[in-house]
């Protein structure tokens, strides 16, 4: 058996205990955060521990905590072997240089706590200081997930950068049209069919290729209507992304 102890409290600690503790070889012998308040989704109490000198020997350490603390935190494992991996998209791999052992286990997703998510669809990013952690680490992330990535840590940080563009800011942009849409008494959720048909769509073809709309098709006419129907703030991001479109596909401003 792996054994492995998570270091965190957060969506993704949650899911990685959640996920870790089915897999046949690997098992959770510790999650540690140093407020047990935000533990209580552990199922095993006797798991779960707020003072990091009792964190017990184990084959992988997984921090899955915030970008500041993971080089600091990670001075409380300098004496252990086992491989000691943060979860970051941004942050290099040296952050844990320090160590004898260390990588990179991050998973490409976004987390929350309460809403299921099927890890063997997750693609895992890995790098590592050595081969053979490298090797151990592919190990542990094939028992969880069918896609498993070595990715280095300039191109961790333009992926985790895409990342942001495909799912903060859409996301934003999801909030953006909601609140527009409670303001004129229309439901939301009228919608998803459109926003499941635009991310199906990408399935078949390129983003490039699947663009549609009125910056697309230079319609000045729509265009100025919608502007016309906006506040400042909203008109800003209106403008920003339509000029964006336009220039990416060669129409004229």
């Amino acid at each position: 058996m792996i054994k492995v102890v998570i270091i965190g409290g957060g969506n993704l600690a949650t899911h990685l205990y959640q996920t870790l503790s089915l897999a046949d070889h690997i098992e959770v012998i510790q999650i540690y955060n140093r407020n047990l308040k935000h533990l209580k989704f552990v199922q095993d109490p006797e798991l779960a521990i707020s003072d990091s000198a009792k964190i017990k020997d184990a084959d992988l350490y997984l921090l899955a905590i915030k970008d500041e603390a993971i080089a600091e935190f990670a001075e409380n494992l300098s004496g252990k072997d086992g491989i000691i991996a943060h979860c970051s998209g941004s942050q290099n791999l040296n952050q844990l240089s320090k160590m004898k052992n260390y990588g990179v286990f991050y998973p490409l997703q976004s987390f929350s706590k309460d809403k299921p998510v099927n890890f063997k669809k997750i693609p895992i990013c890995i790098e590592a200081n050595n081969t053979a952690n490298l090797k151990r680490l592919k190990e542990i992330a094939h028992q969880i997930s069918d896609q498993v990535f070595e990715v280095d840590s300039e191109q961790r940080k333009a992926l985790h950068l895409s990342a942001v563009f495909v799912n903060n800011f859409t996301n934003h942009l999801f909030t953006i049209a909601s609140d527009y849409c409670e303001e004129n008494e229309l439901p939301f959720n009228i919608l998803l069919p459109l926003i499941r048909e635009t991310v199906a769509k990408i399935d078949t073809l390129p983003p490039y290729s699947a663009q549609t709309g009125p910056a697309l098709r230079n319609d000045q006419k729509t265009i100025s209507a919608h502007l016309e129907m906006l506040n400042p703030d909203r008109k800003k991001i209106y403008t920003i992304l339509t000029e964006s479109i336009q220039k990416v596909h060669g129409k004229k401003l």
